[in-house]
């Protein structure tokens, strides 16, 4: 029988370093017979490759802007684009933006088809050295067991959610490879309860860690740089903390354990069930954080992101890699030859403290008049205001109404009146067509930052802010005082954390603020707000500036954008209209039959 398949033959070849743009592109060949594709190694590999190949590449991969744009924390410009439409309350079983159920069954289909045929004995992978075609194979199992869990939590975290009868779903486990006579008949299938997902992902993760290695180093076949890029046992458990903490969250719990009361409101209906979850999670992130070789937190900063190193970050256990100036493109402000799509909001502006660890509202040191001086300096990695140098150029941003960057000046200028810093290079004149440079950018999938916050998210709940659970060697107040200090500055004698360190709730606040500022256009505060029931209807707001005659400039804020995220739907997605249309044994969200 011939197939016509798409195959990614270089990548078996080249180092995953490289970025999807630069290898992992597909790479259309002729047909080829199935024997054939299953009976050479490089062709059998490229299958398992598209499941790589299909992790978005950049971070603004909702219509070349970030899933902010859907948040309190930015507005797109985009008014055309499908997110623009998602961000203002647009999204039906139908329609979707942020629907992925097709790319992630298609991408399950090619990951249990190499495991079933590109693992086989009779299939080589190093025909002189019998041990190290073993060795390979093991390697590869383990890549095929973490990309499954991969996209099997890309499903859980769009879809996964409460019925209307209670219930909480995520999506229809699959093992194997779904043929298409079995496919003629989706009545067999039905959405596995959100805690069988669950379990089904971190049993991937802890087989894969098993069959992966550490890290690629060296000129090792197996093992060696070559591969840096591929999944390491390392990814695998950091993707397993991340999937115990939204397991452990109030919307993913069923009637039985969380009440849902109206909007954002909710009730612990079994506190004992609730509490054991937490414990939970926190003890699986606490494993991760002591395995050998994690290390220590360390503060991202601008170059881990953009003009980055060709070596990665210690941060970043999973990465795609791409060396273009696209992200300058799609971003910087008009004057600098970008589009500036996605903007950063007053409200996220407003979310970082002043330098004492206060927020702004009454902190002493924070001056209205020079709204952005004495800042948490995580302000600077994620966003430019009026008055901060762009970049290595010698202008500075001025949104001043008639000022270079301001509405006035152009029609693509940003809604809010600050530009995106987070993922920018700094090179002067980057886009100038005479020119036209590039920068090497990380996106990072995995961060080791990411377990240091899941656990104080997972800790608190658990046992409270100050406590240390068992066999843990932090506390949640341990994690937060060391994450605000290095990353944002923020003195180690740090009198706001002590006071929000009085109960659980108030230091559950802080901490979400804290994920929100350490995470900001990582595509996760969409989800940090659903997972936790957070008020989802607050108006996008940004910043007027004026300049009187003296020169002197003064700051009001306005309304950029409605939210009307005033539904309990809206904390969970519908699923494919066309997926309940064919199979009637599909339970869809809380709120969707009729939307």
């Amino acid at each position: 029988m011939k197939i016509g398949r798409i195959l990614i033959l270089s990548s078996v070849l080249t180092p995953l370093f490289i970025s999807c743009e630069d290898v992992l592109e597909t790479k259309t060949v002729n047909e080829w017979d199935e024997n054939k594709v299953w009976n050479l190694s490089d062709l059998a590999q490229g299958v398992l490759m598209q499941a790589y190949s299909a992790i978005p590449n950049t971070p603004n991969c909702f219509d070349i802007n970030f899933l902010d744009v859907a948040t309190d924390n930015a507005v797109t410009n985009s008014y055309a684009s499908n997110i623009y439409k998602a961000a203002i309350g647009g999204i039906t079983g139908a329609d979707n933006p942020i629907g992925n159920w097709d790319v992630c069954y298609k991408q399950m289909q090619n990951i249990h088809e190499f495991m079933e045929k590109g693992l086989r004995d009779d299939l080589s992978y190093d025909r002189v050295n019998p041990e190290t075609d073993a060795a390979i194979k093991k390697r590869l199992e383990g890549e095929a067991l973490f990309l499954r869990a991969w996209w099997g939590f890309a499903l859980l975290q769009r879809y996964g959610g409460r019925t209307d009868d209670g219930e909480a779903l995520g999506y229809p486990i699959t093992t194997r490879f779904i043929t298409i006579e079995e496919g003629k008949h989706p009545e067999n299938f039905k959405r596995n309860t959100y805690q069988e997902c669950v379990r089904q992902i971190m049993e991937d993760c802890d087989q894969a860690m098993k069959k992966l290695p550490d890290t690629y180093t060296g000129d090792n076949a197996i093992v060696g740089i070559e591969n840096t890029g591929r999944a390491t046992s390392l990814a695998a458990a950091v993707l397993k903390s991340r999937v115990a903490l939204y397991s452990a969250s109030p919307a993913f719990q069923s009637s039985k354990i969380v009440t849902l009361n109206h909007g954002a409101d909710y009730s612990i209906a079994d506190q004992e069930a609730y509490q054991k979850q937490w414990e939970y999670a926190a003890l699986i992130s606490n494993a991760v954080l002591l395995l050998d070789g994690f290390g220590s937190y360390t503060p991202l900063t601008a170059s881990n992101l953009a003009d980055a190193p060709t070596t990665t970050p210690a941060d970043f256990v999973f990465r795609n890699y791409y060396n273009t100036n696209g992200m300058e493109t799609n971003h910087f402000p008009p004057f600098y030859r970008g589009a500036a799509h996605t903007v950063p909001s007053q409200n996220l502006v407003d979310a970082f403290p002043a330098i004492d660890g206060y927020p702004i509202g009454v902190s002493k040191q924070y001056d209205p008049d020079f709204p952005y001086a004495n800042r948490d300096k995580r302000l600077d990695l994620n966003v430019y205001y009026q008055g901060r140098q762009f970049g290595d150029n010698s202008t500075s941003i001025d949104v001043v109404a008639g000022g270079k960057d301001s509405k006035e000046f152009h029609h693509q200028a940003s809604r809010t009146g600050y530009y995106l810093a987070k993922f920018m290079s700094k090179k002067k004149d980057m886009l100038t067509p005479t020119q036209m440079l590039s920068a090497i950018h990380y996106n990072p999938l995995l961060r080791k930052s990411e377990v240091f916050l899941n656990f104080a998210e997972a800790s608190n709940e658990a046992w409270g802010p100050k406590v240390k659970g068992p066999d843990c060697q932090y506390s949640a107040y341990d994690v937060l005082k060391m994450i605000r200090h290095l990353s944002g500055g923020l003195p180690e004698n740090d009198a706001y954390l002590e006071e929000m360190s009085a109960s659980k709730e108030l230091f559950r606040k802080l901490v979400q603020n804290e994920r929100r500022l350490e995470l900001a256009f990582e595509n996760q505060r969409y989800f940090d707000m659903r997972r936790w029931l957070l008020p989802l209807d607050e108006s996008v707001k940004g910043v007027i500036v004026t300049r009187d005659a003296n020169g002197t400039l003064s700051y009001a804020t306005e309304t950029v954008e409605e939210r009307k995220f005033n539904d309990v739907r809206f904390y969970y997605l519908p699923l494919p209209h066309a997926e309940l249309l064919k199979n009637p044994n599909l339970k869809n969200n809380i709120g969707w039959d009729n939307n």
